[in-house]
C-alpha cells in the first residue's frame, strides 16, 4: 500500500504525430513548435508550486500524454531534473513503440527514469490498422530485447481489446505473444475499447464494441494472466509481485498529486484542478506568473471519502466490509476477504453497479 505521505506529480505531454480516433485525451498534432515553451512552462509551474509551499518530496513522477517520447529527450530531462524526488521514487514514462531504441532508453535511464510503459495495443496487423496505430506488430519483440539488453526490470505493456473485426483468437494471440517473451513485462494493462464522446470512434456506431464481447475478452485476459503468475492489481491492470505501479496506486487510494502541462488534472485536498488545455494558454499563464488553472472544484469531506472508496473498490485491496451492505444483488459481485470486500471477476465487469451502493461514514471509510 502507498504511504500516507505519498505525493505524486503527473506531467502531461500533449504532442502526438497522429491522433488515434479512439483518443479523448488533450493532444495536438499541429503544435510541435510549443514543445520547448511547454517544457519551460512546466518547470515554471513546478517553481511556482514550490514558492506556494504546495510541493513535498515526490514519491511518484509520471510522464503521460499524448506522446511523452516525442518530446526531445533534453526537454524531458530538464523537467525531470526540476522535480524534488523522494528516496526510492518511481519515475515512469509512456512511450510509443516506434520511438524506442537503445540510445533513447539509455539516456532516460541515466536521467532517472526507472519505469517504462509501452502502448503496444495489439500484435495483430489488422487490429492495429483498425485502431489507427502506426507501429509494427514486430515492435513488441524489439522492445523486449532492448529491455533485456539494458537490464530494465520495471516495464509495462498496454493492450486494447474490442477493435472492429478483432476475434477472440486474435485477442488471445496478442496476450500469448506477450506471455511467451523470454522476458515478459512484469506489468500489463488491458483496456476495453471505449467510444468516448467527441471522438471519431464515438461518431461511428458500426465500430462500437459489443458489451458481451468485451466481457468475454476481459475474462480471457484474466485467465491468461493469472495462470502466468500475474496478480490482479486494478480492474484494467495485472502485475507480478513487487511490480505494481506506485503512481497508479496513488490515484486509486485517493492520494494527492500535482498536474503539470496543458490539460493535466491535479488533486490537492480538498481541491481538484484542471490546467488550461491549449499550449498557448498554459504557456501564457505561467509566463505571467499566474497559476495555469482552467477550472477547480472544492470537495467536501463526504465527497472525498466516497470517491476514495470508489477508487479503492477497483483494486485488489477492496473496501472496508462496512462500506457495502450484504445485499442479495451483490452476492456474486463481491467476496469477503478478512475485513475487506473485494470485487469478484464478475464484479469487476459490473464495478459501477457496485460503486453506487457504497456508503462512506467517516469512521468506516478511512484506511487503517
Amino acid at each position: 500500500m502507498i504511504s500516507e505521505d505519498a505525493f505524486g506529480v503527473y506531467v502531461h505531454i500533449p504532442f502526438c504525430e497522429s491522433r488515434c480516433d479512439y483518443c479523448a485525451f488533450v493532444t495536438f498534432t499541429d503544435k510541435d513548435e510549443f514543445m520547448a515553451p511547454v517544457a519551460r512552462a512546466i518547470v515554471q509551474h513546478l517553481e511556482l508550486a514550490k514558492i506556494q509551499g504546495i510541493l513535498r518530496p515526490v514519491s511518484s513522477l509520471y510522464f503521460g500524454g499524448g506522446t511523452p517520447s516525442r518530446l526531445p529527450v533534453e526537454l524531458l530531462v530538464s523537467i525531470l531534473e526540476a522535480v524534488d524526488l523522494a528516496a526510492g521514487a518511481e519515475v515512469s514514462i509512456e512511450m510509443n513503440p516506434e520511438d524506442v531504441d537503445e540510445a533513447l532508453i539509455s539516456r532516460l535511464l541515466a536521467a532517472g527514469v526507472n519505469r517504462f510503459s509501452f502502448g503496444i495495443q495489439s500484435v495483430v496487423p489488422s487490429v492495429l490498422a483498425a485502431l489507427g496505430r502506426k507501429h509494427s506488430s514486430d515492435d513488441l519483440g524489439r522492445i523486449a530485447r532492448v529491455m533485456e539488453v539494458l537490464a530494465v526490470e520495471n516495464w509495462s505493456v498496454d493492450l486494447i481489446f474490442g477493435a472492429v473485426g478483432e476475434s477472440d483468437a486474435q485477442w488471445l494471440h496478442s496476450l500469448d505473444q506477450v506471455m511467451s517473451l523470454p522476458n515478459p513485462p512484469p506489468h500489463l494493462s488491458c483496456y476495453a475499447l471505449s467510444p468516448e464522446k467527441g471522438t471519431p470512434l464515438h461518431r461511428d456506431p458500426e465500430r462500437h464494441p459489443d458489451d458481451d464481447v468485451l466481457a468475454r475478452r476481459y475474462e480471457l485476459a484474466d485467465e491468461v494472466l493469472t495462470s502466468s503468475a500475474y496478480e490482479f492489481e486494478e480492474i484494467s491492470s495485472w502485475a507480478k509481485p513487487g511490480h505494481a505501479c506506485k503512481h497508479h496506486e496513488l490515484y486509486w487510494t485517493g492520494g494527492e498529486y500535482l498536474g503539470l502541462g496543458p490539460g493535466a488534472h491535479g488533486f490537492l485536498k480538498p481541491k481538484r484542478m484542471v490546467n488550461h488545455a491549449t499550449p498557448e494558454r498554459y504557456v501564457a499563464a505561467l509566463a505571467s506568473g499566474e497559476w495555469p488553472i482552467a477550472s477547480e472544484e472544492i470537495l467536501d469531506e463526504e465527497t472525498m471519502l466516497h470517491e476514495a472508496l470508489a477508487l479503492r473498490l477497483r483494486t485488489a485491496q477492496g473496501v472496508p466490509q462496512a462500506a457495502l451492505d450484504d445485499e442479495e444483488i451483490l452476492r456474486d459481485l463481491v467476496a469477503l476477504s478478512g475485513d475487506r470486500k473485494i470485487l469478484t471477476l464478475k464484479g469487476r465487469l459490473l464495478a459501477n453497479e457496485v460503486a453506487i451502493r457504497l456508503k462512506a461514514p467517516a469512521h468506516e471509510a478511512r484506511e487503517d
